[in-house]
């Protein structure tokens, strides 16, 4: 298994979740052990050994694979999850994204000043969800904060707008908006 033969099995979805955008489906990935696998070990190698202490999902997609990889690499699991999902204090964050403005959440008690955190999601387009997980993390004062996403939308430039807000911002491989 490699990141092609993954790339390949991910579908495209016309006009989702509005006309114009391209969705890049990863459940038909998911659905295949040999993908999924190779996702989770991907990220697993990549990150074992800075120290994570807890990885953080952003909800949807990004909590398929995030408890995976913070089982494997000793780490707790933090979920970043919509407005009014959560059922303690939170601390929020309002963003605008490429179809609208949204809102996501974390416990306000869920990390600390002493935690190293991997931010994992399935798909980095332009950046505007990702920096705002980045920005809620913040909040709460981590030591460390690394950025890992599944796909990269090559030419929408998130990596680019997200330099120097994480320790790294690192994709498992970049698929062309249009592709």
């Amino acid at each position: 298994m490699n990141a092609e033969q993954v790339k390949a099995a991910i579908r495209n979805v016309p006009d989702f979740p509005i006309p114009g955008i391209q969705f890049k489906d990863i459940t038909t990935a998911l659905a295949r052990h040999d993908c999924l696998m190779w996702m989770r070990d991907e990220i697993v190698k990549r990150y074992k050994d800075l120290g994570i202490t807890q990885v953080v999902g952003i909800e949807s997609r990004g909590f398929i694979l995030a408890p995976a990889v913070a089982i494997e690499i000793g780490a707790g699991f933090v979920p970043i999850r919509k407005h009014n999902k959560l059922p303690a204090e939170t601390v929020s964050v309002t963003y605008a994204k490429e179809y609208g403005d949204d809102t996501i959440q974390i416990h306000k008690d869920a990390l600390g000043p002493s935690d190293v955190v991997l931010i994992h999601d399935d798909i980095l387009a332009t950046g505007g969800s990702m920096e705002a997980a980045i920005n809620l993390v913040k909040k709460l004062g981590v030591k460390k904060i690394y950025v890992n996403c599944i796909i990269e939308l090559e030419g929408l430039n998130g990596r680019k707008y997200l330099e120097g807000k994480a320790e790294n911002v690192d994709c498992l491989f970049g698929i062309e908006v249009d592709e």
